[in-house]
């Protein structure tokens, strides 16, 4: 459904660092610069953050979330760990199963070193 997903950032580095070693956790290598940009890619998908091209100071979504699909609780668990020690802050319960709707998921929130919402989803087998 998507081509790609960009977050704008006040740091262009600082979210570079985060974002290497956070998307890291999931087996996606660093991020690659194109002017003051910095791209992600993945066989499904491609992640980039930058500096907003009208200067203004870059703003995150209030009751906005995006998730990256994750191969098991432990991602999860390196993907928040790698976020905290990168500059993010931890959000919403601590990593962990959760029971709903879709079924049970183990999920792992965070906010970025702006504010964006960003979780680790594991959908475990059926």
């Amino acid at each position: 459904m998507f081509s790609h997903v960009m977050f704008g950032v006040n740091d262009l580095e600082v979210s570079r660092k985060f974002y290497d070693a956070l998307l890291g956790t999931l087996g996606i290598g660093p991020g690659f610069a194109n002017k003051s940009r910095y791209f992600y890619r993945s066989a499904t998908g491609l992640f980039g953050i930058t500096t907003p091209i009208n200067g203004e100071p870059a703003t995150h979504g209030n009751g906005s979330t995006l998730g990256f699909a994750a191969q098991s609780p432990e991602q999860c668990d390196a993907f928040h760990a790698a976020g905290i020690a990168n500059g993010g802050t931890t959000c919403e319960d601590p990593p962990g199963f959760r029971d709903g709707a879709a079924g049970q998921l183990y999920l792992a929130y965070l906010r970025d070193p702006d504010g964006n919402k960003i979780c680790a989803l594991h959908r475990p087998a059926k």
